[in-house]
């Protein structure tokens, strides 16, 4: 397996860990309308939410890191803000982390306060819980939006991949950032059927392109074909 190949087959493995990571990162009792009375019993959906968190800032960022030698090759300067929107949204994945154990902590003083002190508490945990979903339901996936709106370009240009999957992808980023503004705007909440179904076509082809990194890798062909076409670039 040469170096490009090797690749690819890594960032279609963190990929999927990355998803898997996601999945595993959310805490059911968050959601929950009395989330205060229960958080303290269910500390371990606390733990392993932030650790599945922190989980994915290697897998997304390393996940960028593999592609970047290539796509660099074709568009030096949309590949380095896809690496650089990688960043970023690993920056608001570690505010994620940070946010999560507040929560252990809200919930113990929530445990022991009396009724005149739970109000102003219940206060402060709904606006961490909005923070929460701000950071991780906005403004990190606009970011990856944009990082990805950059990647599936280059993509679609190179033909690296197939045409096909580089228009799913655009069109499913398309759709997982206006679901971001929906959640800006309280028109929906982060765990309903319209927010989950406008991001269920990116996390199927998300899925599917990294299985396809892992299994077929770029088509370097075509890149390589393109530049001979194109001639030196100075």
């Amino acid at each position: 397996m040469n170096t490009n190949r090797r690749a690819t087959a890594i960032a279609g493995v963190l990929a999927i860990v990355g998803m898997i990571a996601g999945v595993s990162s959310i805490v059911p009792a968050l959601e929950e309308p009395h989330y205060l009375d229960l958080i303290s019993a269910h500390e371990s959906q606390v733990i392993v939410g932030a650790v599945s968190q922190f989980i994915m800032i290697p897998a997304y960022v390393g996940f960028a890191l593999n592609l970047y030698p290539t796509l660099k090759r074709e568009n030096e300067v949309l590949s380095l803000g896809f690496l650089g929107f990688r960043l970023i949204a690993a920056t608001f994945h570690f505010i994620g982390v940070i946010l999560l154990p507040l929560f252990l902590v809200l919930g113990q003083e929530f445990a022991q306060a009396g009724a005149s002190s739970a109000s102003h508490l219940e206060a402060l945990g709904e606006l961490l819980r909005t923070a929460r979903d701000l950071v991780n339901h906005v403004a990190l996936i606009l970011s990856l939006g944009v990082g990805d709106l950059l990647l599936f370009g280059i993509l679609y240009r190179s033909r690296l991949v197939p045409g096909w999957l580089s228009v799913w992808g655009l069109l499913g980023i398309g759709l997982a950032m206006s679901a971001s503004f929906l959640v800006l705007f309280r028109m929906t909440d982060v765990v309903a059927p319209l927010y989950l179904s406008i991001n269920a076509p990116l996390a199927l082809q998300s899925l599917v392109l990294a299985i396809w990194l892992i299994t077929r890798g770029f088509d370097t062909k075509t890149l390589t074909a393109g530049h001979q076409h194109d001639g030196p670039r100075g």
